[in-house]
């Protein structure tokens, strides 16, 4: 079985604190691509997580949760 990751937080910690998504990407250093990617739960490196936990305040385990695979790998 392949595991995939959600980010499934991260919109509600910024509404919650008032942040619009290009407003939190300039302040975190987070490229229009990178964001894009979030938004389409795709898949991001560390650092970005990272850095969105540090900005945040938070740890990974509340803005990601780990989820097997829907679709077939080819």
């Amino acid at each position: 079985m392949t595991w995939t990751f959600a980010i499934i937080n991260y919109s509600k910690m910024l509404i919650d604190r008032e942040l619009r998504k290009t407003e939190f990407a300039k302040k975190v250093g987070i490229s229009a691509n990178t964001l894009a990617k979030l938004s389409r739960n795709e898949t991001v490196s560390m650092d970005i997580i990272v850095r969105i936990c540090r900005s945040l305040g938070c740890t990974v385990d509340e803005i990601m949760d780990i989820l097997p695979e829907t679709r077939a790998k080819k």
